[in-house]
Protein backbone atom coordinates (compact mmCIF):
# COMPACT_ATOMS: atom_id res chain seq x y z
CA UNK A 1 0.00 0.00 0.00
CA UNK A 2 1.46 3.60 -1.15
CA UNK A 3 0.57 6.91 0.28
CA UNK A 4 2.53 8.44 -2.44
CA UNK A 5 2.81 12.40 -1.89
CA UNK A 6 1.62 11.96 1.72
CA UNK A 7 3.71 12.99 4.42
CA UNK A 8 3.08 12.31 7.91
CA UNK A 9 3.08 14.19 10.96
CA UNK A 10 2.30 13.05 15.01
CA UNK A 11 0.51 15.84 16.47
CA UNK A 12 1.34 19.30 14.76
CA UNK A 13 4.67 19.60 15.91
CA UNK A 14 5.86 15.82 15.93
CA UNK A 15 8.74 15.03 13.40
CA UNK A 16 8.07 13.07 9.50
CA UNK A 17 7.70 9.36 9.79
CA UNK A 18 7.21 6.51 7.37
CA UNK A 19 3.47 6.83 6.52
CA UNK A 20 3.66 2.79 4.91
CA UNK A 21 4.69 1.67 8.11
CA UNK A 22 2.42 3.74 10.21
CA UNK A 23 -0.88 3.29 8.55
CA UNK A 24 -0.46 -0.10 7.60
CA UNK A 25 0.39 -1.44 11.40
CA UNK A 26 -2.13 0.34 12.98
CA UNK A 27 -5.26 -1.04 10.56
CA UNK A 28 -3.34 -4.42 10.77
CA UNK A 29 -3.65 -4.25 14.52
CA UNK A 30 -7.41 -3.78 14.38
CA UNK A 31 -8.92 -5.13 11.48
CA UNK A 32 -12.09 -4.97 12.23
CA UNK A 33 -12.40 -0.84 12.61
CA UNK A 34 -14.12 0.84 9.93
CA UNK A 35 -12.65 3.52 7.87
CA UNK A 36 -15.10 6.65 7.61
CA UNK A 37 -14.53 9.88 6.72
CA UNK A 38 -15.42 13.54 7.97
CA UNK A 39 -15.30 16.22 5.52
CA UNK A 40 -14.87 19.93 6.28
CA UNK A 41 -13.30 21.69 3.15
CA UNK A 42 -12.22 24.94 4.86
CA UNK A 43 -12.55 24.45 8.72
CA UNK A 44 -9.03 22.28 9.34
CA UNK A 45 -9.40 20.07 12.11
CA UNK A 46 -5.71 20.45 12.61
CA UNK A 47 -5.55 24.07 12.34
CA UNK A 48 -4.89 26.28 15.25
CA UNK A 49 -8.10 27.72 16.87
CA UNK A 50 -8.88 31.28 16.46
CA UNK A 51 -6.94 32.08 13.12
CA UNK A 52 -8.71 33.31 10.37
CA UNK A 53 -11.48 30.95 9.32
CA UNK A 54 -10.83 28.25 12.39
CA UNK A 55 -13.37 28.33 14.83
CA UNK A 56 -16.41 26.34 15.75
CA UNK A 57 -16.37 23.90 12.61
CA UNK A 58 -13.05 23.01 13.37
CA UNK A 59 -13.68 22.39 17.15
CA UNK A 60 -16.62 20.16 16.00
CA UNK A 61 -14.79 18.16 13.73
CA UNK A 62 -11.35 17.62 15.94
CA UNK A 63 -13.51 17.11 18.66
CA UNK A 64 -16.13 14.28 17.04
CA UNK A 65 -13.37 12.79 14.93
CA UNK A 66 -11.23 12.20 18.23
CA UNK A 67 -14.24 10.65 20.09
CA UNK A 68 -15.55 8.57 17.31
CA UNK A 69 -11.61 7.10 17.00
CA UNK A 70 -12.16 5.96 21.12
CA UNK A 71 -15.29 3.88 20.01
CA UNK A 72 -13.55 2.17 17.47
CA UNK A 73 -13.75 3.36 14.46
CA UNK A 74 -10.85 4.48 12.20
CA UNK A 75 -11.54 8.27 11.68
CA UNK A 76 -9.84 10.15 8.65
CA UNK A 77 -10.82 13.71 8.64
CA UNK A 78 -10.19 15.66 4.77
CA UNK A 79 -9.90 19.35 4.93
CA UNK A 80 -8.35 21.37 1.79
CA UNK A 81 -4.56 22.54 1.99
CA UNK A 82 -4.20 26.52 2.57
CA UNK A 83 -0.39 26.41 3.12
CA UNK A 84 2.61 24.74 1.55
CA UNK A 85 3.93 24.72 4.88
CA UNK A 86 1.25 22.47 6.78
CA UNK A 87 2.07 18.54 6.44
CA UNK A 88 -0.16 16.71 4.29
CA UNK A 89 -0.83 14.61 7.43
CA UNK A 90 -1.45 15.02 10.59
CA UNK A 91 -1.82 12.08 13.06
CA UNK A 92 -3.79 13.15 16.07
CA UNK A 93 -4.65 9.93 17.75
CA UNK A 94 -3.68 6.27 16.40
CA UNK A 95 -6.81 5.97 14.50
CA UNK A 96 -7.64 9.50 14.05
CA UNK A 97 -5.50 11.61 11.14
CA UNK A 98 -6.20 14.77 9.49
CA UNK A 99 -5.63 14.92 5.61
CA UNK A 100 -5.17 17.91 3.47
CA UNK A 101 -6.01 17.59 0.06
CA UNK A 102 -4.45 19.81 -2.65
CA UNK A 103 -7.35 21.80 -3.98
CA UNK A 104 -6.52 25.05 -6.06
CA UNK A 105 -4.13 27.29 -4.55
CA UNK A 106 -2.06 25.92 -1.51
CA UNK A 107 -3.05 29.52 0.10
CA UNK A 108 -5.64 31.06 2.47
CA UNK A 109 -8.77 31.79 0.32
CA UNK A 110 -11.93 33.37 1.21
CA UNK A 111 -15.03 31.01 1.58
CA UNK A 112 -17.37 32.71 -0.61
CA UNK A 113 -14.22 31.97 -3.13
CA UNK A 114 -13.26 28.32 -2.78
CA UNK A 115 -16.45 27.09 -4.43
CA UNK A 116 -14.31 26.81 -7.69
CA UNK A 117 -12.19 24.29 -6.17
CA UNK A 118 -14.60 21.66 -5.11
CA UNK A 119 -14.11 19.64 -7.98
CA UNK A 120 -10.63 19.89 -7.66
CA UNK A 121 -11.22 18.40 -4.25
CA UNK A 122 -13.16 15.30 -5.03
CA UNK A 123 -10.41 14.01 -7.86
CA UNK A 124 -8.12 14.67 -4.85
CA UNK A 125 -9.94 12.68 -2.41
CA UNK A 126 -10.87 9.82 -4.78
CA UNK A 127 -6.96 9.72 -5.50
CA UNK A 128 -6.44 9.60 -2.18
CA UNK A 129 -8.60 6.63 -1.97
CA UNK A 130 -6.86 4.79 -4.40
CA UNK A 131 -3.69 5.33 -3.01
CA UNK A 132 -4.45 3.98 0.06
CA UNK A 133 -6.80 1.42 -0.80
CA UNK A 134 -9.78 2.73 0.84
CA UNK A 135 -13.79 3.15 -0.25
CA UNK A 136 -14.88 5.15 2.72
CA UNK A 137 -18.44 3.79 3.17
CA UNK A 138 -19.57 6.51 4.88
CA UNK A 139 -19.02 10.71 4.70
CA UNK A 140 -20.30 12.91 7.30
CA UNK A 141 -19.77 16.36 5.62
CA UNK A 142 -19.62 19.78 6.90
CA UNK A 143 -20.68 22.98 5.34
CA UNK A 144 -22.43 23.49 2.25
CA UNK A 145 -19.51 23.05 -0.07
CA UNK A 146 -18.07 19.75 1.78
CA UNK A 147 -22.28 18.90 0.89
CA UNK A 148 -21.37 19.31 -2.58
CA UNK A 149 -18.31 17.32 -2.19
CA UNK A 150 -20.42 14.49 -0.68
CA UNK A 151 -22.64 14.61 -3.75
CA UNK A 152 -20.23 14.39 -5.81
CA UNK A 153 -18.97 10.92 -4.04
CA UNK A 154 -22.44 9.55 -3.35
CA UNK A 155 -22.87 9.73 -7.01
CA UNK A 156 -19.76 8.60 -8.18
CA UNK A 157 -19.53 5.61 -5.54
CA UNK A 158 -21.76 3.22 -3.89
CA UNK A 159 -21.44 5.93 0.20
CA UNK A 160 -23.93 6.69 2.99
CA UNK A 161 -24.03 10.53 3.08
CA UNK A 162 -24.43 12.46 6.67
CA UNK A 163 -24.51 16.43 6.33
CA UNK A 164 -23.94 19.02 9.32
CA UNK A 165 -24.61 22.64 7.88
CA UNK A 166 -22.90 24.50 10.57
CA UNK A 167 -24.36 27.76 8.95
CA UNK A 168 -27.56 28.36 6.50
CA UNK A 169 -27.28 30.75 3.95
CA UNK A 170 -31.02 30.76 4.02
CA UNK A 171 -30.99 32.43 7.69
CA UNK A 172 -27.11 33.95 7.32
CA UNK A 173 -28.80 36.34 3.64
CA UNK A 174 -31.74 37.62 5.57
CA UNK A 175 -29.59 39.55 7.85
CA UNK A 176 -27.00 40.70 5.46
CA UNK A 177 -26.71 43.25 3.11
CA UNK A 178 -24.09 42.39 0.94
CA UNK A 179 -25.17 39.28 -0.39
CA UNK A 180 -22.11 37.57 -2.44
CA UNK A 181 -22.36 36.09 -5.72
CA UNK A 182 -22.30 32.83 -4.62
CA UNK A 183 -25.39 32.73 -2.58
CA UNK A 184 -27.76 31.35 -5.37
CA UNK A 185 -25.39 28.61 -5.88
CA UNK A 186 -24.69 27.81 -2.42
CA UNK A 187 -28.94 27.70 -1.20
CA UNK A 188 -29.53 25.47 -4.42
CA UNK A 189 -26.32 23.28 -3.40
CA UNK A 190 -27.59 23.32 0.95
CA UNK A 191 -31.33 22.43 -0.52
CA UNK A 192 -30.17 19.18 -2.48
CA UNK A 193 -27.91 18.56 0.44
CA UNK A 194 -31.17 18.14 2.58
CA UNK A 195 -33.43 16.06 0.22
CA UNK A 196 -30.30 13.66 -1.25
CA UNK A 197 -28.19 13.35 2.06
CA UNK A 198 -29.16 9.77 3.72
CA UNK A 199 -29.66 12.18 6.65
CA UNK A 200 -28.94 15.77 7.90
CA UNK A 201 -27.58 16.05 11.80
CA UNK A 202 -28.93 19.56 12.99
CA UNK A 203 -28.04 20.91 16.42
CA UNK A 204 -30.54 22.23 17.99
CA UNK A 205 -34.57 21.77 17.13
CA UNK A 206 -34.34 25.79 16.03
CA UNK A 207 -31.87 24.67 13.47
CA UNK A 208 -34.60 21.80 12.27
CA UNK A 209 -37.03 23.94 12.30
CA UNK A 210 -35.16 26.62 10.01
CA UNK A 211 -34.44 23.69 7.25
CA UNK A 212 -37.95 22.55 6.92
CA UNK A 213 -39.35 26.16 6.90
CA UNK A 214 -36.68 27.98 5.03
CA UNK A 215 -34.83 25.19 2.79
CA UNK A 216 -37.40 22.10 2.10
CA UNK A 217 -39.99 19.50 3.71
CA UNK A 218 -38.25 16.71 1.91
CA UNK A 219 -35.44 15.64 3.63
CA UNK A 220 -34.51 12.94 7.33
CA UNK A 221 -33.23 15.08 9.86
CA UNK A 222 -31.77 13.80 13.53
CA UNK A 223 -30.88 16.48 16.52
CA UNK A 224 -27.87 15.83 17.77
CA UNK A 225 -26.35 18.61 19.48
CA UNK A 226 -22.47 19.70 19.47
CA UNK A 227 -20.10 19.26 22.74
CA UNK A 228 -17.36 20.54 24.72
CA UNK A 229 -14.21 18.94 25.96
CA UNK A 230 -16.12 18.72 29.90
CA UNK A 231 -12.46 17.65 31.45
CA UNK A 232 -11.42 21.12 29.78
CA UNK A 233 -13.77 22.63 30.24
CA UNK A 234 -15.16 22.60 34.08
CA UNK A 235 -15.67 24.41 37.15
CA UNK A 236 -12.05 25.80 38.62
CA UNK A 237 -11.31 28.14 40.93
CA UNK A 238 -11.98 31.61 40.50
CA UNK A 239 -9.28 33.44 42.09
CA UNK A 240 -6.74 30.91 41.12
CA UNK A 241 -8.21 31.12 37.38
CA UNK A 242 -7.33 35.18 37.89
CA UNK A 243 -4.35 34.86 39.50
CA UNK A 244 -2.67 33.19 36.41
CA UNK A 245 -4.18 35.90 34.31
CA UNK A 246 -3.20 38.87 36.50
CA UNK A 247 -6.45 40.40 36.67
CA UNK A 248 -7.56 41.86 40.07
CA UNK A 249 -10.26 40.57 42.18
CA UNK A 250 -12.34 43.93 41.56
CA UNK A 251 -12.34 43.99 38.34
CA UNK A 252 -15.32 43.09 36.54
CA UNK A 253 -15.05 41.00 33.90
CA UNK A 254 -16.93 41.23 30.32
CA UNK A 255 -15.73 37.85 28.05
CA UNK A 256 -15.93 38.08 24.41
CA UNK A 257 -14.73 34.59 22.85
CA UNK A 258 -14.51 34.15 18.92
CA UNK A 259 -13.20 35.51 15.29
CA UNK A 260 -13.29 38.92 14.45
CA UNK A 261 -16.74 38.83 11.88
CA UNK A 262 -19.20 40.95 11.40
CA UNK A 263 -21.69 38.65 12.13
CA UNK A 264 -20.24 37.57 15.05
CA UNK A 265 -21.64 40.97 16.70
CA UNK A 266 -18.75 42.47 18.48
CA UNK A 267 -19.70 46.19 17.62
CA UNK A 268 -22.99 45.15 20.07
CA UNK A 269 -21.01 44.27 22.54
CA UNK A 270 -18.26 47.04 22.61
CA UNK A 271 -21.16 49.75 22.43
CA UNK A 272 -23.10 47.88 24.82
CA UNK A 273 -20.11 47.77 27.09
CA UNK A 274 -19.75 51.87 26.79
CA UNK A 275 -23.56 52.35 27.77
CA UNK A 276 -23.10 49.97 30.49
CA UNK A 277 -19.97 51.98 31.81
CA UNK A 278 -21.84 55.60 31.60
CA UNK A 279 -24.29 53.60 33.65
CA UNK A 280 -21.98 52.72 36.12
CA UNK A 281 -21.19 56.38 36.59
CA UNK A 282 -24.61 57.31 37.38
CA UNK A 283 -24.57 54.67 40.53
CA UNK A 284 -22.66 53.72 43.05
CA UNK A 285 -22.49 49.87 42.97
CA UNK A 286 -19.75 49.06 40.64
CA UNK A 287 -16.91 51.22 40.02
CA UNK A 288 -16.86 52.14 36.19
CA UNK A 289 -12.47 51.93 36.14
CA UNK A 290 -13.08 48.43 37.09
CA UNK A 291 -15.70 47.37 34.31
CA UNK A 292 -13.11 45.33 31.73
CA UNK A 293 -13.97 43.94 28.24
CA UNK A 294 -11.81 40.91 27.33
CA UNK A 295 -11.81 39.97 23.67
CA UNK A 296 -9.87 36.95 22.88
CA UNK A 297 -9.59 35.24 19.65
CA UNK A 298 -8.83 36.78 16.07
CA UNK A 299 -5.47 36.66 14.33
CA UNK A 300 -2.93 39.28 14.07
CA UNK A 301 -4.13 42.86 12.83
CA UNK A 302 -2.48 41.68 9.21
CA UNK A 303 -4.05 38.21 8.60
CA UNK A 304 -7.18 37.90 7.43
CA UNK A 305 -9.72 39.28 9.38
CA UNK A 306 -7.64 42.31 10.56
CA UNK A 307 -9.85 44.67 8.78
CA UNK A 308 -12.88 43.90 10.88
CA UNK A 309 -10.19 43.92 14.39
CA UNK A 310 -9.50 47.68 12.72
CA UNK A 311 -13.08 48.45 12.68
CA UNK A 312 -13.80 47.45 16.29
CA UNK A 313 -11.03 48.94 17.49
CA UNK A 314 -11.51 52.12 15.97
CA UNK A 315 -14.84 51.93 17.74
CA UNK A 316 -13.37 51.57 21.06
CA UNK A 317 -11.29 54.35 20.54
CA UNK A 318 -14.22 56.52 19.68
CA UNK A 319 -16.20 55.50 22.87
CA UNK A 320 -13.10 56.11 24.90
CA UNK A 321 -12.91 52.30 25.70
CA UNK A 322 -9.28 52.06 25.14
CA UNK A 323 -8.48 51.98 29.00
CA UNK A 324 -11.51 49.29 29.75
CA UNK A 325 -10.93 47.32 26.45
CA UNK A 326 -7.80 44.29 26.30
CA UNK A 327 -7.64 42.69 22.97
CA UNK A 328 -6.04 39.82 24.29
CA UNK A 329 -5.64 37.80 20.91
CA UNK A 330 -5.13 34.22 20.19
CA UNK A 331 -5.60 31.68 23.21
CA UNK A 332 -4.28 28.12 23.67
CA UNK A 333 -7.29 25.94 24.07
CA UNK A 334 -5.28 24.84 27.53
CA UNK A 335 -5.49 28.10 28.87
CA UNK A 336 -8.85 29.31 27.53
CA UNK A 337 -10.61 27.74 30.12
CA UNK A 338 -8.93 30.29 32.44
CA UNK A 339 -10.43 33.28 30.84
CA UNK A 340 -14.03 31.68 31.03
CA UNK A 341 -13.69 31.27 34.46
CA UNK A 342 -11.97 34.63 35.43
CA UNK A 343 -14.97 36.15 33.64
CA UNK A 344 -17.80 37.30 35.01
CA UNK A 345 -20.11 37.02 32.34
CA UNK A 346 -19.47 35.80 29.13
CA UNK A 347 -21.33 37.36 25.77
CA UNK A 348 -22.20 35.51 22.80
CA UNK A 349 -23.81 38.78 20.20
CA UNK A 350 -23.68 37.03 17.18
CA UNK A 351 -26.44 37.93 14.50
CA UNK A 352 -26.85 34.04 13.93
CA UNK A 353 -25.84 30.70 15.71
CA UNK A 354 -26.95 27.06 14.69
CA UNK A 355 -25.51 26.11 17.89
CA UNK A 356 -23.20 28.57 19.96
CA UNK A 357 -19.76 26.25 21.27
CA UNK A 358 -18.57 29.52 23.03
CA UNK A 359 -21.66 29.34 24.67
CA UNK A 360 -21.24 26.12 26.23
CA UNK A 361 -17.83 26.10 26.88
CA UNK A 362 -17.86 29.15 29.17
CA UNK A 363 -21.49 27.69 30.98
CA UNK A 364 -19.10 24.44 31.50
CA UNK A 365 -16.98 26.85 33.16
CA UNK A 366 -19.58 28.17 35.82
CA UNK A 367 -19.60 31.28 34.18
CA UNK A 368 -23.02 33.31 32.66
CA UNK A 369 -24.35 33.63 29.28
CA UNK A 370 -25.29 36.79 27.95
CA UNK A 371 -26.40 35.76 24.21
CA UNK A 372 -28.31 36.78 21.27
CA UNK A 373 -31.72 35.04 21.06
CA UNK A 374 -31.36 33.33 17.37
CA UNK A 375 -30.44 30.07 16.38
CA UNK A 376 -29.37 27.33 18.50
CA UNK A 377 -28.42 29.98 21.46
CA UNK A 378 -32.57 29.22 22.24
CA UNK A 379 -31.41 26.34 22.91
CA UNK A 380 -28.33 26.36 24.49
CA UNK A 381 -28.62 28.73 26.71
CA UNK A 382 -31.88 28.83 28.98
CA UNK A 383 -32.76 32.11 29.44
CA UNK A 384 -33.12 33.39 33.52
CA UNK A 385 -31.55 29.99 34.43
CA UNK A 386 -27.73 29.72 32.67
CA UNK A 387 -27.82 33.19 31.63
CA UNK A 388 -30.04 35.54 29.64
CA UNK A 389 -31.02 36.03 26.39
CA UNK A 390 -31.71 39.30 24.16
CA UNK A 391 -32.38 40.57 20.81
CA UNK A 392 -29.66 40.40 18.67
CA UNK A 393 -28.09 43.97 18.04
CA UNK A 394 -30.08 45.41 20.45
CA UNK A 395 -27.40 47.71 22.11
CA UNK A 396 -29.40 48.57 25.07
CA UNK A 397 -30.67 45.55 26.31
CA UNK A 398 -27.27 43.82 26.06
CA UNK A 399 -26.07 46.66 28.37
CA UNK A 400 -28.76 46.29 30.67
CA UNK A 401 -28.43 42.09 30.77
CA UNK A 402 -24.73 42.10 31.30
CA UNK A 403 -25.23 44.75 34.15
CA UNK A 404 -27.72 42.47 35.78
CA UNK A 405 -25.33 39.77 35.77
CA UNK A 406 -22.48 41.97 37.06
CA UNK A 407 -24.73 43.47 40.23
CA UNK A 408 -26.93 40.69 41.22
CA UNK A 409 -24.43 38.29 43.11
CA UNK A 410 -26.44 36.36 44.61
CA UNK A 411 -28.66 35.39 41.62
CA UNK A 412 -25.20 35.04 39.32
CA UNK A 413 -23.93 32.74 41.81
CA UNK A 414 -27.05 30.42 41.35
CA UNK A 415 -26.82 30.92 37.15
CA UNK A 416 -23.39 29.58 37.44
CA UNK A 417 -24.09 26.32 39.32
CA UNK A 418 -26.99 25.25 37.17
CA UNK A 419 -24.48 26.44 33.67
CA UNK A 420 -22.07 23.90 34.42
CA UNK A 421 -24.42 21.31 35.14
CA UNK A 422 -26.74 21.56 32.00
CA UNK A 423 -23.31 21.29 29.70
CA UNK A 424 -22.07 18.42 31.94
CA UNK A 425 -25.68 16.56 31.68
CA UNK A 426 -25.75 17.84 27.59
CA UNK A 427 -22.92 18.45 25.97
CA UNK A 428 -20.01 16.14 26.10
CA UNK A 429 -18.25 15.21 23.08
CA UNK A 430 -18.58 11.72 24.42
CA UNK A 431 -22.30 12.19 24.69
CA UNK A 432 -22.59 13.34 21.13
CA UNK A 433 -20.09 10.95 19.45
CA UNK A 434 -21.95 8.04 20.93
CA UNK A 435 -25.19 9.54 19.00
CA UNK A 436 -23.18 10.32 15.84
CA UNK A 437 -21.63 6.34 16.30
CA UNK A 438 -25.04 5.00 16.79
CA UNK A 439 -26.98 6.80 13.70
CA UNK A 440 -23.21 5.84 11.39
CA UNK A 441 -23.85 1.89 12.32
CA UNK A 442 -28.03 2.29 11.63
CA UNK A 443 -27.11 4.01 8.19
CA UNK A 444 -24.39 1.20 7.07
CA UNK A 445 -26.54 -1.39 8.36
CA UNK A 446 -29.50 -0.06 5.95
CA UNK A 447 -27.14 -0.07 2.76
CA UNK A 448 -25.79 -3.52 3.14
CA UNK A 449 -29.27 -4.32 3.04
CA UNK A 450 -30.54 -1.97 0.28
CA UNK A 451 -27.01 -1.22 -1.50
CA UNK A 452 -27.00 1.51 -4.03
CA UNK A 453 -27.25 5.45 -4.68
CA UNK A 454 -28.62 8.00 -2.13
CA UNK A 455 -31.80 8.98 -1.16
CA UNK A 456 -32.03 11.34 -4.57
CA UNK A 457 -31.28 10.36 -8.11
CA UNK A 458 -30.06 13.47 -9.58
CA UNK A 459 -26.42 14.48 -10.74
CA UNK A 460 -25.44 16.96 -8.37
CA UNK A 461 -23.33 18.31 -11.04
CA UNK A 462 -26.20 18.84 -13.12
CA UNK A 463 -27.99 20.78 -10.81
CA UNK A 464 -25.56 23.52 -10.46
CA UNK A 465 -24.47 26.51 -12.43
CA UNK A 466 -21.83 25.35 -14.99
CA UNK A 467 -19.97 28.68 -14.83
CA UNK A 468 -19.58 27.54 -10.77
CA UNK A 469 -18.60 23.81 -10.84
CA UNK A 470 -15.80 24.43 -13.35
CA UNK A 471 -12.58 24.80 -11.30
CA UNK A 472 -10.22 27.15 -12.44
Amino acid sequence: MSTGKFPTTIGSNSPVMQPQQTFASARAKVPTRQSIALISEHGDPAAEIGKDAAGGQNVYVRQVGEALAKLGWQVDMFTRKSSPDDAAIVQHAPHCRTIRLSAGPEAYIPRDELFQYMPQFVTAFQNFQQQEGIEYPLAHTNYWMSGWVGLELQRRQNIQLIHTYHSLGAVKYLSVSDIPAIAQTRLAVEQQILEQAHCVVATSPQEQADLETLVSRNGKIDIIPCGTDVSTFRLISKTEARKQLGISAKEKVVLYVGRFDKRKGIETLVRATGELRTQLEQGEEIDPQHLKLLVVGGSDPHEADGSERRRIESIVTELDLTANTQFVGMVGHDRLALYYTAADVCVVPSHYEPFGLVAIEAMACGTPVVASDVGGLKFTVISEETGLLVPPQDVSKFAHAIGRILTDEIWARKIRKQASTRVQQNFSWAGVSIQLSDLYRRLLAQSSVSPGMGRGSSSTSTLLPKRVVKAS
